[in-house]
């Protein structure tokens, strides 16, 4: 059985981690997974939201350190995706996190890089690397500090302990706090109020809020009109106003 899991389900797509017995610690396997598993979401028109998940009471424990002890740490990154095929992944379609255990380290970093994030109350995010000599490399001390107040993120850094989930949800790290098995379906039902908009648009709204973050206001203003302009030319924008206009639900295509 493979250690990433690739399902769809009408318009959502999930991704799971199956290495429970190494805490879905990620090595080369895992790395290629996920990335072939997000090229596999990105490609089919079909599918518009995605969830990675992992399998039993740890998201992921981070790189598999045995990997990195025989030399192989390389073999945690893909040439593209970067650590676990995913932390410098470039992509357009939603991506939501679903933590129902503790995410550390690298585990972390993936959480990271998702757009958005539901967790069970049993749920821990930290980058413990600096009491091992080691520093987070794979996005976490420029991202956390994109999620949390910068003291909290340097605290996180720091002293490399965890913050549990109840206090990353209060400081807007995680999107929903749900109680320990409920993951999923609070995940898949976020999904469902993302898929229920125009896909195009959501994906060029997702760019905008990802690329404007920092930017001055002229560079804003800027990929704020390329994006509307480009939805202006989608069958969807004359879709959303017909409609409306005739009282009934949109019928989205995504083009």
């Amino acid at each position: 059985m493979s250690v990433v899991d690739y399902q769809t389900d009408g318009r959502l797509a999930t991704i799971t981690i199956r290495r429970p017995e190494a805490r879905n610690a990620v090595n080369g396997e895992v790395a290629r997974g996920i990335e072939a598993a997000i090229d596999e979401l990105e490609a089919d028109p079909e599918v518009w939201v995605g969830i990675i998940a992992g399998e039993g009471p740890v998201f992921s424990a981070g790189a598999d350190l045995k990997e990195i002890a025989a030399g192989r740490a390389g073999d945690l990154q893909t040439e593209r995706g970067g650590f676990g095929g995913i932390a410098r992944r470039d992509r357009d379609k939603p991506l939501i996190a679903a933590v129902d255990g503790p995410a550390l380290a690298g585990g972390c970093e993936i959480v990271l890089a998702c757009d958005l994030v539901v967790a069970s109350r049993r749920a821990a995010f930290g980058i413990p690397e600096v009491k091992r000599s080691l520093v987070a490399a794979a996005g976490g001390l420029f991202r956390l500090p994109r999620k949390l107040p910068p003291n909290i993120a340097l605290e996180m850094a720091m002293t490399g302990d965890p913050i549990d989930a109840e206090r990353a949800h209060a400081f807007g790290l995680v999107n929903e706090l749900v109680e320990p098995g409920e993951v999923m379906d609070a995940a898949k039902a976020l999904a469902e109020r993302i898929c229920a908009n125009a896909p195009l648009a959501v994906r060029a709204s997702r760019r905008v809020v990802l690329d404007g973050a920092g930017a001055d206001d002229q560079t804003a203003w800027r990929i704020t009109t390329q994006a509307f302009g480009t939805i202006l030319k989608s069958e969807d924008f004359q879709e959303g106003p017909r409609a409306f206009i005739e009282k009934r639900p949109p019928k989205w295509q995504g083009r």
